[in-house]
C-alpha cells in the first residue's frame, strides 16, 4: 500500500498459516512489475522484522526499512549507561574480547573476579569453583553489525515516518465494511477472488476523483459531496 495516498498497490491472498515475512519478497517483486519501488521507504509492522525483509530492501531495491523491533523470545538485562551488562549481585562486568560465529560478532563479558585466586563469587556462581584459570560468569551480546540493529528506531525522524502506517490501518478499516472480515466461502481461490473485487471499488473511487478534480479519492461519500 502507498502511505502518502492511502491506496493499495498489490494483493495476495494467503492462508493464515503463512506469515508476513515470507511472501515480502513476492509482493515487492510483482509490485515492481507494474510500479517501480526502487529507493522507496518499507514500512511494516513487528511481522516483518526478519534479517531477510531487510536485506531485500537494502540490496534489491535500494531502499529503507521502518519496522519496529519484535522483542518476542528476547530478554532484556540490566545494563549500566556504557553498556555494560550487570551480574545477579549488582556488579559491573567487563569486557573480554569479541568472538565471531554464524554470521554474527558479539561482545564477550566477564565476572569482574574471574582471575582472583582469593575470595567468593557473591551469587555463588556455578563457573566460580570450575576449576579453570578464567572462572565466574559470562554474558554476550550481539553487535549491531547487520543492517537491522543499525537502526535507530528512537529517532525522531524514524517515528515520524512509522507513523504512516495509520493511512493503511484507515484503508484496512474501509476494505472491511466490505464484508471481507468474515468471508463466506471456503477455498482460497474463492476468498482471493472476492478480495481483489473489494479492492476494485476502492480503485475506481480514486479514479474517478483525478478525472473529476477532486482530492476525496478515498471515501465515495466525500467523492458524490464534491461532484
Amino acid at each position: 500500500m502507498d502511505c502518502i495516498f492511502g491506496l493499495p498497490l498489490y494483493e495476495l491472498t494467503t492462508p493464515a498459516n503463512v506469515m508476513d515475512s515470507a511472501v515480502v519478497e513476492n509482493i515487492l517483486h510483482s509490485a515492481n512489475a507494474v510500479l517501480p519501488i526502487k529507493e522507496c521507504t518499507f514500512i511494516g509492522d513487528k511481522g516483518y522484522d526478519t534479517k531477510a525483509v531487510y536485506n531485500l530492501v537494502k540490496d534489491v531495491y535500494g531502499g529503507e526499512a521502518v519496522i519496529p523491533l519484535n522483542k518476542r523470545r528476547t530478554k532484556d538485562p540490566k545494563k549500566l549507561s556504557v553498556g555494560n551488562p550487570i551480574c545477579g549481585t549488582g556488579l559491573a562486568m567487563h569486557k573480554d574480547g569479541k568472538t565471531t560465529d554464524h554470521g554474527r560478532t558479539r561482545q564477550k563479558f566477564c565476572c569482574p573476579f574471574r582471575q582472583s585466586k582469593t575470595g567468593v563469587c557473591p551469587c555463588n556462581h556455578k563457573n566460580w569453583n570450575n576449576g579453570k584459570k578464567n572462572r565466574g560468569y559470562t554474558k554476550y551480546q550481539t553487535l549491531p553489525t547487520d543492517y537491522r540493529l543499525s537502526i535507530d528506531r528512537e529517532f525522531f525522524c524514524f517515528k515520524r515516518i512509522y507513523a504512516l502506517r495509520s493511512k493503511c490501518k484507515r484503508y484496512n478499516s474501509r476494505f472491511k465494511t466490505t464484508g471481507q472480515e468474515r468471508l463466506w466461502v471456503r477455498s482460497g481461490s474463492n476468498a482471493a477472488n472476492l478480495n481483489t473485487r473489494a479492492h476494485i471499488p476502492a480503485l475506481a473511487v480514486a479514479l474517478a476523483a483525478v478525472f473529476s478534480g477532486s482530492h476525496s479519492y478515498r471515501s465515495p461519500k466525500q467523492l458524490r459531496r464534491s461532484a
